[in-house]
């Protein structure tokens, strides 16, 4: 079985007035709520938006359903290695952007250092096990204001596409095509845009 992930913003009043070491067992037990109606057997299939839980969590949080991901990370990881192999050919300002906005989600950056995890969100012990993206309410701002100079800067992400089709394309793999690439990072983007405005934390967990 791959590696999967479950993305979630979270109010950071409620959130982060708990103990470091007590968000993920707190996060968790929210989702796994039966209140929630996530795990009903008649719950609607998402593909692609925002799943808002029922019940006393419903202003604590909010889960988002990527685009024909079906929750695996390979889709992700794959988005991060077509970025690598097209960086170079596109113009410095909008690599700049993109470098953040993937670096801080989905991507270990060429130095293969990850930057994913801000401890301030769950610490770094044991708890935090099986968190693969934890960005505090002022990471994802740095975040959406690159994720907004990237997708504003004429003449829009479609100026990747080129670079993208020379150096990253492979029709039978994973975020082969120049579609399902920038697909993935607009659903990224929605996220990032959501929980800035909300000034809500986003984190990634695998189950």
């Amino acid at each position: 079985m791959g590696l999967d992930i479950t993305v979630l913003i979270a109010d950071w009043s409620w959130l982060g007035a708990a103990p470091a070491r007590e968000r993920p067992r707190l996060l968790r037990d929210a989702w796994y709520d039966d209140a929630t109606g996530f795990w009903e057997a008649d719950a609607p299939v998402v593909d692609g938006g925002w799943v808002l839980p029922r019940g006393p969590h419903r202003d604590r949080f909010a889960l988002y359903e990527f685009t024909r991901t079906t929750g695996s990370f390979k889709p992700h990881f794959w988005a991060g290695s077509r970025w690598e192999d097209v960086r170079d050919h596109v113009d410095r300002a909008l690599r700049a952007d993109l470098d953040t906005v993937l670096r801080g989600l989905i991507w270990d950056g060429p130095e293969g250092v990850e930057l994913r995890v801000q401890p301030e969100v769950f610490g770094d012990g044991p708890e935090a096990y099986g968190v693969l993206l934890a960005r505090t309410p002022s990471g994802v701002r740095e975040l959406a204001a690159a994720w907004d100079r990237a997708a504003r800067r004429p003449p829009g992400l479609g100026v990747l596409r080129a670079p993208f089709d020379a150096h990253a394309a492979d029709p039978t793999g994973w975020v082969g095509e120049f579609g399902a690439f920038e697909l993935l990072l607009r659903d990224w983007g929605l996220i990032l845009t959501e929980a800035a405005r909300r000034g809500w934390a986003v984190v990634g967990l695998s189950e």
